[in-house]
């Protein structure tokens, strides 16, 4: 998952990304995203898009004041998310109470957009994740997908590391329950 190459490769990008290189910039984004974008279709599955926005604001406003390597810096990154998904939610479920003006509908999702998410392979392992408990969902989710230590994963959801790993085995076990019967009916 590290695409640094080299020591100090990372503190080289990071440094001249707070001194405003786009270039820099860019590969800590294209370094990261692709995780963070995938975790957020498990975790906001409705609002990934928008959340994974708001993380990259929180980091650009925040790039000066983190200090670590590049670890800590995905922990640093993923604990954002895990506030603004929670923020999201929480946003999400006062919308849901308050009433539409007569006359207007809520939106729907264009069935093109799904069906082409549902073609893929990534989605259909999201679609997986998504079947778990939202606590066991967002551990493997970072464990796997972000590639955070146990360690790391129980400072972003603030649990303790046997929790986490609890966590963990729980829903890869759940995981291997769903998966199982399509692989016998395959055979």
């Amino acid at each position: 998952m590290e695409a640094w190459a080299g020591p100090g490769a990372f503190a080289d990008v990071l440094d001249a990304a707070r001194t405003g290189d786009e270039l820099a910039f860019s590969k800590l984004w294209q370094w990261l995203n692709p995780a963070l974008v995938r975790w957020l279709a498990v975790t906001v599955p409705d609002g990934g898009d928008d959340v994974a926005s708001e993380v990259w604001v929180s980091i650009v406003r925040g790039l000066d004041v983190f200090e670590g390597d590049e670890r800590e810096f995905r922990g640093w990154v993923f604990t954002m998310a895990h506030r603004r998904a929670i923020d999201w939610g929480r946003r999400r479920r006062r919308r849901l109470h308050a009433p539409l003006p007569d006359g207007v509908d809520p939106p729907s999702p264009t069935d093109a957009s799904e069906a082409v998410w549902e073609a893929s392979a990534v989605e259909a392992a999201l679609a997986l994740l998504r079947r778990l408990r939202p606590d066991q969902a967002e551990v493997v989710a970072l464990r796997v997908i972000a590639g955070l230590t146990v360690a790391e994963t129980a400072g972003v959801v603030g649990k303790s590391e046997g929790a986490v790993r609890v966590l963990c085995h729980r829903g890869l076990r759940a995981l291997e329950r769903h998966v199982a019967p399509d692989v016998r009916q395959r055979v």
